[in-house]
C-alpha cells in the first residue's frame, strides 16, 4: 500500500465518520475528537485535510452530494427524459443516507450556522445551471417558451425531496417498504409526470389566459 493510498483512506474514513456523527447529533454536539476516534485517525488529520470542523462539515456535504452535483455539468438534464434518470439517482443517493435530507432541511431552517452559506451556494448553483438547461430546452423547441423556471424548479424539488423527507411516514401509511424497486418505479412515474407537465404547460397556460 502506497502513502497516497493510506492518506486517501484516512480522508475517506474521516468523511464517513463525520457523516455518521452529524446525522446522529446536532453540529455543536459533535467534537472533532469524536469524529477522529470513530474514523480510527489522529484528530490532527482533520486540520490537515479540512482546516477545521466546519471545513470537514462542508466537505462531508459536498462529498455526499457529489453524484448529484456532477449532473449539473453533464448531459443528463439536456432532455426532459433525463428527469427520470436524475430522480433515480437522487432517490438512490438519499436512500443510502436516509437522514441526510432532514439534515439539509435543518441547516437551511436556521438563520445562521455552519454549512448554511455553503448549502445556499450549492442551491444557487443548481438554480442557475437548471435555468440554463431549461433555456436550452426552450430554444430547441422541446419546451414552451412560456414556462416559468421558478415553477419548474419548485415542482422538480418537490417531487425529489418530499418522498425522502417523509419516507418513514409514507412507509407506515402504506405498510410497505420504499425499497430500491419501489423508488425506481416512483422515479419513473414522477419523471413521466414532470415531463408530461412540461410538455403541456405552455398549452395549459395559454388556455387559462
Amino acid at each position: 500500500m502506497t502513502h497516497r493510498d493510506t492518506t486517501d483512506s484516512v480522508r475517506a474514513r474521516l468523511l464517513q465518520a463525520a457523516l455518521d456523527c452529524f446525522l446522529a447529533d446536532d453540529y455543536h454536539q459533535v467534537s472533532t475528537r469524536r469524529i477522529a476516534e470513530q474514523a480510527n485517525a489522529n484528530v490532527a488529520m482533520i486540520r490537515y485535510y479540512f482546516g477545521n470542523k466546519e471545513g470537514l462539515y462542508e466537505e462531508m456535504i459536498r462529498d455526499t452530494l457529489a453524484p448529484l452535483l456532477s449532473v449539473l455539468d453533464g448531459p443528463m438534464l439536456n432532455s426532459v427524459t433525463g428527469f427520470t434518470e436524475f430522480l433515480q439517482l437522487y432517490y438512490q443517493t438519499m436512500a443510502e443516507h436516509p437522514a441526510f435530507p432532514k439534515l439539509i432541511l435543518k441547516v437551511l431552517a436556521l438563520n445562521q450556522g455552519p454549512g448554511r452559506r455553503f448549502i445556499q451556494q450549492l442551491l444557487e448553483r443548481g438554480r442557475t445551471q437548471g435555468a440554463h438547461k431549461l433555456a436550452a430546452l426552450k430554444a430547441s423547441g422541446h419546451l414552451s417558451a412560456d414556462l416559468d423556471p421558478d415553477i419548474v424548479r419548485m415542482s422538480f424539488v418537490s417531487l425529489a425531496m418530499t418522498p425522502m423527507l417523509l419516507k418513514t411516514i409514507f412507509e407506515n401509511q402504506m405498510e410497505r417498504t420504499m425499497d430500491a424497486d419501489f423508488l425506481q418505479q416512483l422515479a419513473a412515474f414522477n419523471g413521466h409526470l414532470l415531463a408530461a407537465g412540461l410538455s403541456g404547460a405552455g398549452k395549459t397556460m395559454t388556455g387559462a389566459a
